[in-house]
């Protein structure tokens, strides 16, 4: 990994004798193909995978690399669109994330989630003219109008705990507007797109991860995006507001994990390292993998119904208690209070 992404520039000893099979299963569980076939690419002749495998890796970064051509034009289009129909918008993560990769075409992308100034109501009611029926959630709401999956944000995201949440929101009145003007070209003359300035993704993409944790889990490429972000050198850091929202402790276990796995210079860290917290993140991104897909303790999600997800994420949830013990107990009770609050205001 580290010499996939230029963290290391010697060729890992480790590799001469690699499991590259066992490589492979694990770069898919982690959503990370087209990273590691950056560093194949780099070995010296023989020390690869064998050929059978080699052509199966180069395909699937191959169909990567298409993917992020494709979802460069969609988020051209989809941005435009917005703009064309009256609400200022910025991209968030995804194919702004790419940027910052040492190749734009390496990072595993996924869908569309755009940020649109005009709140939840005028929102809601744009979509629901073109796509009826679509569920709301605190944060966003579906938009499924092309084949590439589209998520409309009301607010860029939100914390469990309610005063953090409070804080949060409020913070994100009085940045967004910058957010929404800051315009990035993107590769190869795709076009032009606004997207969050790395000083604000800082601390939102940690409370994307923070959520993400409770709710579905993270993995390593989720990470690997924030290590990016990490080493840019445009971006800045308040403490006192990663402190305000909750972020603090959270920070220093992936402080830890970026270092640990991605080589993170601790000149380059927002918060001191913590290794009990750390090692704990740690387990949970590799038992569960990409968005804790793989993760089955629990047991399986398919086909579970809205009775049979409360208590299993209930359940999931205990076993953060004893490290981040605001968040896990919020998380029930704020599920139950947003399924009121919809059901008094009519939205589905």
């Amino acid at each position: 990994m580290r010499f996939s992404i230029g963290a290391a520039e010697a060729v890992p000893d480790s590799l001469k004798e690699a499991d590259w099979a066992e490589q492979y299963a694990l770069a898919k569980k982690q959503a990370l193909v087209g990273v590691l076939f950056r560093g194949i690419k780099r070995l010296p002749k023989g020390m690869g995978p064998d050929e059978d495998l080699l052509m199966r890796w180069m395909g699937t970064a191959r169909k990567i690399q298409q993917q992020n051509v494709r979802l460069f034009e969609d988020s051209v289009k989809v941005c435009r669109n917005f703009t064309h129909e009256g609400f200022r918008n910025c991209l968030l993560k995804g194919q702004g994330h790419a940027l910052l990769y040492p190749d734009p075409y390496m990072r595993t992308p996924g869908d569309i989630d755009i940020y649109l100034v005009g709140g939840p109501r005028r929102i809601v009611t744009y979509v629901d003219r073109l796509c009826p029926g679509q569920v709301m959630r605190y944060h966003h709401v579906d938009f499924p109008i092309m084949a590439t999956p589209i998520e409309v944000h009301f607010t860029p995201s939100y914390m469990f705990f309610p005063l953090h949440n409070i804080r949060m929101q409020a913070w994100f009145r009085k940045v967004m507007d910058q957010q929404c003007s800051n315009r990035v070209a993107l590769p190869d003359g795709s076009g032009e797109i606004n997207t969050p300035t790395t000083s604000f993704n800082v601390i939102y993409i940690l409370s994307h991860l923070y959520r993400h944790l409770f709710t579905e889990g993270i993995g390593l490429r989720q990470l690997l995006d924030y290590y990016f972000i990490m080493l840019n050198k445009e971006r800045r850091v308040d403490k006192n507001t990663l402190r305000r929202l909750g972020l603090w402790k959270f920070a220093g276990a992936v402080m830890y994990v970026l270092h640990e796995v991605f080589a993170l210079p601790e000149d380059k860290m927002i918060a001191p390292m913590d290794e009990k917290d750390g090692r704990f993140l740690l387990d949970e991104v590799m038992r569960g993998g990409n968005f804790g897909q793989f993760d089955d303790r629990l047991g399986s999600k398919e086909g579970e119904g809205k009775g049979h997800r409360f208590f299993r994420m209930t359940f999931r949830n205990l076993r953060f208690v004893t490290h981040y013990p605001t968040e896990a107990l919020s998380e029930p009770l704020f599920r139950t209070w947003f399924w009121a609050w919809k059901k008094r205001h009519g939205y589905k």
